[in-house]
């Protein structure tokens, strides 16, 4: 919950949103929950956008690699959905595609039948050493064997990026690096391929942004829950067009780890704020998400998650939960289900924006 020195921000406004047009993207942990978001609410969405994640469920490849259940699926995150000692070891997209038609028959998530039609923007760079692109490639396989036409998947593994969403910014890190703030420059504005593909042909981005930026209050949505590891804050872009009552659609943009606005590194378990790191603004306004939603009548919603390391949460880089660090029963997690608490907290946040 806002600390008693944080200043309240507002609710989070509705707009004249279409929420059956929406869409996700994300990098890394970011783009993991993607993968879960999209299938649990497959009704809403029309396409998602993976940049360095793997599919649905993929750290429980293996339930038996400890003893206790939490550390299996730590370990499962670790040495199979990031960093696979040989290709054979990635995730397994026909068992998980199998776990999908479960989790969809147990009424856990919506029905797989929604996915076919949808189209999916899939990237892995060739110098990624974060998550490999052997478990990329499951993600990939994983769509199509749920029904999702080749055609309908832009697969990009051939670019030269480290583990990174790709900007046509200066500033930001060359792009072969693997090493925080995770945006690097590559000459072209990823976020403008995702979108361009899920979308069809959009209307090039805006040279000079006519909407805001907006602050809100995000707590609302997880009912301030330490749990969600998730900040008192949240983003979104709204074109000028949009708050003065056009229709619009709403694409959500997650961060990966290290990326939400207030990350700090924590040192022994303890944040360090002395030497909290500048950069945590940048995914919601360097990545070009927003100019190409001020000329499009897009919003970008962009949800916060937040580092905490403590008895209640184990979640020190600020990562999007996908291997089940939320859950109460670690024996049983629930992160990937439409009950999931972060699943559920942007969920509602889509909801609002939409007038319901």
């Amino acid at each position: 919950m806002p600390n008693a020195t944080s200043p309240k921000a507002p609710p989070l406004p509705s707009f004249k949103a279409d929420l059956e047009q929406s869409s996700v993207s994300g990098l890394s942990s970011g783009a993991f929950m993607t993968v879960q978001l999209h299938l649990a609410h497959s009704s809403t969405f029309v396409g998602a956008g993976i940049i360095a994640g793997g599919p649905f469920r993929c750290a429980e490849s293996f339930r038996a690699a400890a003893a206790i259940a939490e550390d299996a699926w730590t370990m499962n995150a670790l040495y199979v959905c990031m960093n696979p000692l040989i290709p054979q070891t990635a995730p397994n997209p026909g068992r998980l595609a199998e776990v999908a038609r479960e989790s969809a028959a147990n009424g856990e998530i919506d029905p797989i039948e929604n996915i076919a039609g949808q189209r999916l923007y899939i990237f892995t760079g060739t110098e990624d050493s974060v998550v490999y692109s052997s478990v990329v490639d499951t993600t990939r396989r994983f769509y199509e064997l749920l029904g999702v036409a080749p055609e309908r998947i832009l697969y990009e593994n051939t670019v030269p990026a480290g583990h990174s969403i790709i900007t046509d910014n200066p500033e930001d890190n060359p792009l072969p690096v693997n090493r925080p703030p995770y945006i690097n420059n590559g000459g072209f504005m990823q976020s403008r391929h995702i979108l361009e593909h899920i979308y069809g042909p959009l209307k090039p981005p805006a040279e000079r942004l006519s909407g805001r930026i907006i602050r809100f209050d995000q707590t609302e949505f997880f009912d301030g829950n330490p749990r969600a590891s998730m900040s008192d804050f949240a983003y979104a872009y709204v074109p000028r067009a949009v708050e003065e009552g056009a229709p619009c659609r709403v694409h959500v943009a997650l961060h990966g780890c290290k990326q939400g606005y207030n990350y700090v590194n924590y040192v022994n378990g303890r944040p360090d704020l002395d030497n909290a790191v500048p950069y945590g603004n940048r995914y919601y306004t360097t990545t070009g998400y927003n100019e190409m939603a001020d000329a499009n009548d897009l919003v970008i919603l962009y949800p916060q998650a937040q580092g905490a390391d403590d008895s209640t949460t184990q979640n020190p880089d600020g990562c999007w939960d996908w291997w089940g660090y939320t859950s109460e029963t670690p024996g049983n997690p629930d992160y990937y289900s439409k009950k999931a608490i972060q699943i559920q907290a942007i969920y509602r946040m889509l909801q609002r924006l939409g007038g319901r």
